[in-house]
């Protein structure tokens, strides 16, 4: 299955003949795509009917540099500002990344929209990509954090996508735009990386997006297109030394730059399904004609993302005469991530990538 990205505020006729084809799973929205909230909201309602199967529409609403919409939404402030009230008072600070991950996955239910991917589970060491998008460079302390988000989205009715499994802050490179190599062991990175991941699974995470890096000392394939990261290690069995994840696993977007290292359109889309992967991300619409071509013949497991679909939505309504949302926003003002020397540049703030 696939998630297309498309074009602008509106859908052409070319887009909605993509949104027929069996293997389009749904579509990821960009800033590119929104203008208001009842533009994004007519879009999401635009895309359900050209298409013949429900489809499951995303974006990237993290908080900070990476926050698709803007204007009429919460101003989120990024994840990394959650440490430093941790070390003041951690019970207070688990309990407003609850409700940053409820505000956030609230707006996005009233605008049509059922999934964003969130919340980033990286360690802040100092990664291009990530900067101050991890809460923290403590494992412990980002477990923690995952277990309250998962929480909090749940809450909404959206379901939560750990990203980018199995880890992308350990490295320096931006994979937007470099291949990245962790030569780190199995045993370091399940000490470290894997810590939130666990954490996050085990409070009833839906879905993992994986990285574009590549831990050879593992496997020699960038994680998203290794079998031995998926299917031994994500979703293996915990008494075998798995993780016993049991939910939906994305690709990050194959347009980015490491998803270079195992060829063109077709063989990035055929490593990742081989490795597991249910979905793979088409951000790049100038990508979309040929990556349809590439999946013709493919066995589709339409039924894996019926879970992902939003649920309950509160309306713009409601949540507007919600003093809850207004007291979440004014207690958010206290947040304020510290300026880090990475990630300020990435290509993660780039209206045409995935983050």
């Amino acid at each position: 299955m696939l998630l297309i990205g498309i074009t602008g505020h509106e859908l052409t006729a070319q887009e909605r003949d993509w949104l027929q084809h069996d293997a389009c799973a749904g579509v990821t929205l960009f800033a590119r795509n929104f203008a208001s909230r009842a533009q994004v909201a007519a879009l999401a309602q635009a895309i359900r009917e050209a298409a013949p199967r429900p489809q499951l529409i995303c974006v990237d609403q993290e908080g900070g540099r990476v926050q698709r919409f803007r204007d009429g939404y919460s101003k989120l402030p990024a994840l990394h500002g959650f440490e430093a009230l941790y070390q003041r008072d951690a019970e207070a600070a688990l309990a407003l990344a609850r409700e940053h991950a409820w505000l956030m996955a609230s707006e996005m239910r009233a605008s049509g929209v059922d999934l964003s991917f969130a919340p980033v589970l990286d360690l802040a060491r100092g990664n291009r990509a990530i900067g101050d998008r991890a809460f923290a460079a403590d494992p412990a302390v980002v477990a923690a954090f995952a277990r309250v988000y998962v929480q909090g989205m749940h809450e909404a009715g959206m379901a939560a996508t750990l990203k980018h499994f199995p880890g992308h802050g350990s490295v320096l490179e931006d994979t937007h735009h470099d291949a990245a190599i962790d030569p780190r062991s199995l045993d370091e990175i399940r000490a470290h990386d894997l810590v939130p991941f666990a954490a996050g699974i085990e409070a009833g995470a839906d879905a993992v997006m994986t990285a574009h890096v590549a831990y050879p000392q593992v496997a020699p394939e960038p994680a998203g297109c290794s079998r031995r990261w998926i299917e031994g290690i994500l979703r293996g069995n915990v008494a075998d030394g798995g993780m016993g994840f049991r939910g939906v696993v994305f690709s990050d977007d194959i347009g980015m730059a490491a998803a270079g290292a195992v060829g063109g359109i077709k063989a990035r889309i055929d490593a990742h399904l081989d490795a597991g992967c249910d979905v793979v991300l088409v951000s790049h619409t100038q990508q979309v004609d040929e990556a349809l071509a590439a999946i013709e013949g493919r066995r589709l497991n339409t039924m894996a993302l019926a879970g992902l679909l939003g649920r309950g939505a509160l309306g713009w309504d409601g949540l507007l005469a919600d003093a809850r949302r207004a007291g979440v926003q004014a207690r958010l003002e206290e947040v304020r991530a510290p300026s880090l020397a990475t990630g300020i540049l990435s290509g993660a703030t780039n209206m045409g990538d995935v983050a």
